[in-house]
């Protein structure tokens, strides 16, 4: 009854209808509160309230005088831990320990809370624990904005507050860049409105410590829009509280929630050949919900010049992209020297995926990496440096459709190009397909029902349909990109279908026997006659227009798996050897189609003969896009052999039941074939490949070679001699490689658990290279000096590295790469390359981490780019510094700038060159 009372009385009191909870027991506290000018007072001792016997006193009275009604609009939800006081003397409500208010959309947590229910104001502060330190910080929100200060006055009615010793963190919404927020710190904070705030002895800092941060902006005075921005007065920068020559009279900071566009600061430094630069100068520029714009340029002193200029695109759950297009005035030395010299650059980029649920039925991608052939060794950016050593420039811009109706039909539609970009390519040495159509249908089986088992010969029969069509073009860098380089443009179709069946002969043998149509279809021709001065074969008259051909083979398989088995004893470590072989007939056939030759005559239409006395003949195919028509008759078997072998090894680990399966040999193939037409020479070089792993999978090896059974002459020409019997071995060695692969870290040495190692498979170290670059750092850091920002999207979860110091382990990994090559198909005996490279990083601290990358050419005897790296994270800073000590690309850069990304301007950045 006695809380049923209250709760009455409470209502009575309070128009607006605020209710109360009470705490369920009171202590004897003593609340020191920083004093406040305001006209709300807390008690000396909470004590003298808590222990007070409840008196009529103590029960809520209206008084129908005051003429002040309360201005609250909504209710009022408040309590408290320990203690909940109303006091009508005082007209305040007392809240002690977890103490909460909420009204609306603002919420405020705090130790203590006092509240004045006829001005409709609070006062907030914290209190002490019992060893003496202050704990329950106010907590403050009002709508999304979170400010934590150690007290706070509130009026409900104006919305205006007064904060002291504030701290609010602002983040920002950038896609990628989500990660980053800023925190705002002030000694005393003036609340206006919802959305303004004036600061006095403010500090803005991305530090992650906001108490003792590693550095601060100090503002004396600010206007602060929580979302959108702030505006100082004299801002000064501290690091470790020490002030730094970086001052401005005044600053502006956005903080707007979302993409915004703004200037981007360059870095400046000098290089001896190009004189003093400003580099990644511009502007960035949002382009509506899903994509941006980044335009930047480079300047040297001597007249050399970049710009740059780089877009991505993202729209979730539909498809992703950028563009990145670059372009470079080059010039050497000074004018009036004899080495002067200018040239232009470029290089563009382009990827796009889309998702796969977007669209189950069509498709489009692209992966673009075009430009000038020597653009990575001549560029003016230090982060191309990885690139020098990439040989080939290679794109693809492809669309797929595919119509499911049986028989279902797939559609393809490809652009490509690849550019040869070493050192020693010269001529024609651009490739193009524009475009490549390629349409496929599902095949068939006629004489079987669609959802039946098929058996034998006859219901395995089926045939297909595709058709490929090119346009295809060869040029060179300077006529690339202009009307030229259609002038060699090739353009063929070829419509083939293939027809099979398959079946077995005593359960153990694969037989598949078929056939394959094709008819070639081109748009020009070529008439061609014999040069009897130059004794060779000229093209008189390019002849355009459609005309085709067609040809068409036979083909026969028999195979079968042969299981080889040893047992070891069962006390024995390796238990069972298995070795697994797949022999392999086939026999292929192809007729003459000579009815597509004519005899070759010379200027003076006379018939012409080579010098074993045979007529000469040729095809006016001959130089199309698809091939010519076979003039002799094919007729030729081969054989292939892939072998694999396999070990079941007793496991370590003594709780498990099973043994291991380990791969000795992943594969190890043979092949080669005899032509029965021909008049000599019949049998083909062996061909032979295998691969293995070792060392617990981290080292691959891969090998092949050619064995050829023919001997050779003194000219190094081959001869119908087996060279067995010409008195060497069964083989000759013509050439043989191999390369070597092995990857090594730190956590090999400790023991996983079941999921580690799940994880390791998953996330084993990818060789691959994109878009024509290495993604490994055996030739050096790509990524270093990237001053472009990162692109928009879905954000990524930043993983929580651990801090505390190392002890005895020391995280590190190992790279090696070596490579050699044996050449002798004339006796030459020769090793024609021979390799070595490596990369390593150590993590000597948890924020220091070194790392070089170097590799040596035995064969020419001197080292690939070598790069030496150093790195250190300064808390809110990021320290980088790479060397290339020698060679071409000899050069260092070094780094040091704020890691958040809202003020990645803030950094010093020095670059140098020989």
């Amino acid at each position: 009854m006695q809380s049923n009372k209250h709760h009455l009385l409470l209502f009575l009191l309070l128009f607006s209808g605020i209710t109360s909870t009470f705490g369920q027991e009171n202590k004897v506290v003593t609340l020191p509160i920083k004093a406040i000018k305001d006209s709300i007072v807390a008690p000396k001792d909470f004590s003298e309230i808590a222990t007070k016997p409840k008196t009529e006193a103590d029960t809520v009275k209206i008084d129908s005088t005051n003429k002040k009604k309360p201005l609250l609009l909504d209710n009022i939800k408040y309590n408290a831990r320990d203690y909940v006081k109303l006091s009508q003397k005082d007209q305040k409500i007392y809240l002690y320990n977890n103490a909460v208010i909420q009204y609306q959309d603002t919420e405020l947590r705090a130790g203590v809370i006092i509240m004045d229910y006829i001005k409709n104001e609070v006062y907030a502060g914290r209190i002490k624990d019992s060893l003496g330190n202050y704990t329950q910080l106010p907590y403050f929100k009002q709508g999304d904005n979170i400010v934590r200060p150690d007290s706070i006055r509130f009026n409900f009615d104006t919305q205006k507050a007064l904060i002291w010793n504030s701290r609010t963190e602002q983040q920002a919404s950038l896609g990628a860049l989500g990660g980053d927020a800023m925190k705002v710190y002030a000694e005393i904070t003036k609340k206006e409105n919802d959305s303004v705030y004036f600061l006095s002895k403010g500090r803005l800092t991305t530090s992650k410590d906001t108490v003792n941060p590693d550095y601060y902006i100090l503002v004396n005075r600010a206007k602060f829009v929580p979302k959108k921005k702030v505006i100082a007065g004299f801002s000064n920068m501290y690091i470790a509280d020490v002030p730094t020559p970086i001052a401005l009279p005044f600053a502006y900071f956005p903080m707007s929630q979302g993409r915004t566009g703004g200037i981007l600061f360059p870095t400046f430094g000098n290089i001896p050949d190009r004189g003093y630069f400003l580099q990644n100068g511009g502007y960035y520029l949002p382009i509506g919900e899903y994509a941006d714009l980044e335009l930047t340029g480079d300047l040297y002193t001597n007249g050399s010049y970049g710009l740059n200029s780089r877009s991505l695109y993202v729209k979730r759950y539909k498809f992703r992209g950028g563009f990145n297009l670059q372009y470079q005035n080059l010039v050497t030395s000074q004018k009036g020297f004899d080495d002067y010299s200018r040239s232009t650059n470029y290089n563009i980029q382009w990827n796009h995926s889309q998702d796969q649920k977007s669209s189950p039925n069509s498709r489009f991608s692209a992966s673009v990496n075009l430009g000038s052939s020597q653009y990575f060794r001549n560029s003016l950016r230090t982060q191309d440096l990885s690139n020098t050593q990439n040989n080939t420039l290679s794109s693809s811009i492809s669309y797929s459709k595919t119509f499911p109706e049986y028989p279902s039909v797939n559609l393809s539609l490809t652009a490509t190009h690849r550019q040869l970009t070493s050192e020693t390519a010269t001529g024609d040495n651009i490739d193009m397909t524009l475009p490549t159509l390629q349409a496929s249908m599902e095949r068939i089986f006629p004489f079987a029902k669609r959802d039946g088992i098929k058996k034998g010969i006859i219901q395995n029969i089926n045939f297909q349909y595709d058709v490929n069509a090119q346009n295809t073009l060869t040029t060179n860098d300077e006529d690339f990109l202009t009307g030229r380089m259609f002038d060699n443009a090739r353009i063929g179709a070829r419509h083939r279908i293939p027809i099979s069946t398959n079946f077995k002969i005593a359960k153990y043998f694969s037989v598949t026997m078929g056939g394959t149509y094709e008819d070639l279809w081109v748009l020009e021709t070529f008439d061609r006659s014999f040069d009897e001065v130059n004794n060779r074969t000229v093209v008189n008259d390019t002849v355009n227009g459609f005309d085709r051909f067609n040809r068409y083979n036979f083909n026969a398989s028999i195979g079968t798996t042969l299981y080889g088995r040893v047992n070891f004893k069962e006390d024995s470590k390796i238990q069972v050897i298995r070795h697994v072989a797949r022999p392999s007939l086939s026999y292929g056939y192809t007729p003459s189609f000579d009815q597509f030759y004519e005899d070759l005559l010379d200027s003076n239409g006379e018939l012409t003969y080579d010098r074993s006395g045979q007529l000469r003949r040729y095809t006016r195919f001959e130089g199309t896009l698809n091939g010519v028509p076979s003039l002799n008759m094919s007729n030729s078997l081969s054989f292939s052999l892939a072998n694999t072998i396999e070990a079941k090894v007793r496991s370590r680990d003594t709780t498990e039941t099973e043994p291991k399966k380990i791969q000795l040999l992943r594969n190890l193939n043979f092949s080669t074939g005899y032509n029965i037409n021909a008049d000599s020479l019949k049998l083909s070089p062996v061909s032979f490949t295998g691969g293995t792993s070792i060392l617990n999978n981290r080292m691959a090896i891969n090998f092949g070679g050619s064995l050829d059974p023919y001997a050779i002459d003194n000219n190094g020409t081959r001869i119908n001699t087996l060279n067995a019997k010409n008195g060497g071995s069964l083989f000759r060695l013509t050439n043989a490689r191999a390369n070597l692969s092995y990857s090594l870290s730190n956590k090999d040495f400790e023991k996983k658990k079941e999921d580690d190692k799940e994880d390791d498979e998953e996330n084993k170290y990818d060789y691959s290279a994109a878009s024509g670059g290495r993604t490994d750092d055996l030739f050096g850091d790509a990524d270093f000096m990237q001053n472009g920002r990162q692109g928009f999207g879905e954000e990524e979860e930043e993983e929580e590295r651990e801090t505390t110091f190392y002890s005895n382990k020391i995280p590190w990994d190992l790279r090696l790469a070596y490579t050699v090559s044996y050449s002798n198909p004339n006796r030459q005996n020769t090793i024609s390359s021979n390799s070595l490279m490596f990369s390593g990083n150590i993590e000597l601290t948890p924020k220091w981490k070194v790392g070089a990358s170097s590799g040596y050419d035995f064969t020419n005897q001197g080292f690939s780019v070598t790069q030496l790296r150093f790195q250190r994270e300064l808390g809110s800073f990021n320290l980088r510094f790479n060397w290339t000590p020698f060679g071409l690309y000899e050069r260092w850069d070094f780094f040091i700038g704020i890691s958040s990304s809202m003020l990645q301007d803030l950094k010093w950045d020095k670059q140098s060159r020989r």
